[in-house]
């Protein structure tokens, strides 16, 4: 008899819950607790002691990294596919990067102390988030490199496709002040590239709120980096 997942038992949003054994999952969800995820609030910074994991059901949360006070940049997008605070499993419970909320919803929190226990006492679980963190770190190393080598046009369109996968819409708050900050770029490379592609009609920007008109457009417009992450996501998770 197939074993049922926490797909068929609830209304999971998150991808690796809904992976797990139903038994595993209801443990792991009495012990977190549902919260909301605000936009622009801080999770942890750097350096912070991990206290607690997300797991985002609808919100999405930036992954920053700081080369001094006045500039940053996002490496990783966090929603549904994932979870904040894989380093756990390494046994490390200090946070490497910032965790910025850039799209409100919601998700499971849990226990830093309560998430090993499960873990260890959990060979599926671990397996699951054993692959997850593989996932993330090859996402981290791939913007990275991306955000060196490829047009800020291309990289606009990835990050965009990104934002609406773990948005689950496209339609989502966003302004070029923030989009600069997340891809590390002036305002005016910012304000060139949507330009562009808004004229080609792949995309929508009025007054803070960015539409995808054309996803398949905008996928093409988009570097490698979007389909090979998706990609990775799909064979390893699946």
């Amino acid at each position: 008899m197939p074993v049922r997942t926490a797909a068929a038992v609830a209304p999971l949003g998150n991808r690796l819950l809904a992976a797990l054994p139903a038994t595993e999952c209801r443990r792991l969800m009495a012990r977190g607790d549902t919260v909301a995820l605000t936009f622009g609030d801080v999770l942890c910074e750097t350096g912070d002691h991990i206290r607690d994991v997300y797991f985002p059901i609808e919100g999405f949360i930036s992954l920053i990294t700081s080369v001094d006070k006045d500039s940053r940049l996002e490496v990783g997008l966090i929603g549904s596919e994932g979870m904040l605070g894989v380093s756990l499993l390494l046994g490390i419970a200090v946070s490497p990067l910032r965790a910025l909320v850039q799209g409100a919803g919601s998700a499971l929190r849990v226990d830093a102390k309560d998430f090993a226990r499960e873990v260890k006492r959990s060979p599926v679980f671990g397996k699951i988030l054993h692959k997850y963190l593989y996932v993330l770190m090859s996402q981290l190393a791939r913007m990275a490199a991306c955000s060196r080598y490829h047009l800020v046009e291309a990289r606009l369109a990835r990050w965009l496709l990104m934002t609406r996968d773990r948005a689950h819409s496209n339609d989502f708050r966003l302004t070029q002040e923030f989009l600069a900050y997340m891809l590390g770029v002036r305002r005016a490379g910012i304000t060139h590239a949507a330009s562009t592609l808004q004229k080609r009609k792949l995309i929508h920007y009025t007054r803070g709120r960015m539409t995808i008109l054309d996803g398949r457009g905008l996928e093409g417009a988009a570097c490698e980096c979007y389909a090979n992450a998706e990609g990775m996501y799909k064979r390893l998770m699946n």
